[in-house]
């Protein structure tokens, strides 16, 4: 039990909070902290987002810890990882006893990517995670998946035109047949009579997962001029269409879309559902000479299938800003040397605007947390996302 009169206060006030229920602190007692509330980030976060954070509440206790245990990512995950996502040369900080401190401390913990695969088991305080990124299969490896530790994404609030605009930037590169400025410039002979490009007026595009980033490729595309269809996880009758679209229906539609899309582009969650979604009898099953877009993840596309599809000279184009693997290797060679595939390395969501919603969205769920109310996003394990 506490022992100060002080403490003894702070713990009534807990008490009663909770017992409030969704009255919350404030209603109660203004701006007076119910207790401290330790957060530890181990992402980099600027000092105007911390100030965001910390102006919530009065009893939250922030520990900056980015950057010490980016050792322990160079240690336990691919190279491969290690070179692409950490800042060259670090070794994170302090000794292995103080960062179990800092995880062994923290009730809420604010991550990015990588991450400790044992994050669940070091942190025995841990209520809840919450990730800047916002597909939440970026946590399959860890500890947290499956756990009981609250878990939050940022689904929805990324860079979400930036990614939508990428998507487009493919559609393009392959409908007006841009590819063959490359082979050319190499081969060193223009060949006028071999680029073939499309008026997309007119043409149909299919949105696979008309969420956070599938609304804005629906959106920009309308503004194109093509027709747009889109497809959810459950078809919702009781909601207008969003801008762009027009007709948004569930999974079960996808095989109806896909005979009549000229452009079909890969933006939903990836999981145990849409492992593999596309795979020999949907690339089948799509219109001949079309583009196909993935800016979501690469295992919802069986990358095999994919590459017989080309070599049957079925697709036209295809745009990957993922694959299968991306976080441990290289692209799958078939696909990499073919100039009928642009491959990038996840580079979609960067811009000279950082427009990332990530902070707004752990802001608003600390709110929430504190008060006793619902979090958004919260990751349930069984769908997936």
């Amino acid at each position: 039990m506490p022992g100060s009169g002080n403490d003894v206060a702070v713990m009534v006030r807990y008490v009663i909070r909770h017992a409030a229920g969704s009255l919350g602190s404030r209603a109660l007692f203004g701006e007076v902290p119910m207790r401290p509330l330790n957060i530890l980030t181990i992402t980099r976060i600027n000092a105007a987002d911390r100030a965001k954070i910390e102006a919530v509440d009065p009893g939250i206790r922030i520990t900056d810890a980015a950057g010490w245990f980016d050792g322990e990512y160079r240690d336990t995950w691919p190279a491969f990882s290690s070179d692409r996502y950490l800042v060259p040369g670090t070794v994170g900080k302090g000794t292995r006893e103080e960062r179990d401190r800092l995880l062994g401390d923290a009730e809420i913990i604010l991550g990015s990517w990588p991450f400790p695969f044992d994050l669940r088991a070091r942190s025995p305080k841990l209520k809840w995670f919450h990730q800047r990124p916002a597909g939440a299969s970026n946590l399959l490896k860890g500890d947290l998946w499956g756990s009981d530790v609250i878990v939050t994404t940022s689904r929805g609030s990324g860079n979400t035109l930036a990614i939508a605009e990428y998507a487009v930037a493919g559609i393009l590169y392959f409908a007006k047949s841009l590819q063959r400025a490359a082979i050319e410039r190499h081969e060193g002979v223009f060949n006028a009579r071999a680029y073939r490009p499309l008026l997309l007026e007119g043409k149909t595009v299919c949105v696979v997962g008309a969420g956070g980033i599938g609304l804005e490729v629906g959106r920009l595309c309308g503004a194109l001029g093509f027709r747009v269809l889109g497809t959810r996880r459950h078809k919702r009758t009781d909601e207008p269409l969003p801008p762009g679209f027009s007709e948004v229906g569930g999974a079960e539609d996808l095989d109806r879309f896909l005979p009549e899309s000229d452009v079909v582009a890969i933006c939903c969650q990836w999981t145990p559902e849409t492992t593999r979604l596309f795979n020999k009898d949907r690339f089948s099953a799509m219109k001949q000479g079309s583009v196909l877009v993935n800016v979501a993840r690469g295992e919802i596309v069986d990358e095999e299938a994919l590459a017989d599809a080309l070599e049957r000279d079925h697709l036209r184009g295809v745009v990957l800003d993922v694959y299968v693997g991306e976080f441990e290797h290289p692209p799958m060679a078939r696909l990499w040397s073919d100039p009928r595939v642009m491959i990038t390395p996840h580079i979609s969501g960067a811009s000279d605007q950082d427009r990332h919603g990530g902070i707004e969205i752990f802001r608003d769920n600390l709110r929430a947390y504190i008060d006793g109310g619902e979090l958004r996003n919260v990751i349930n394990w069984e769908r997936g996302y």
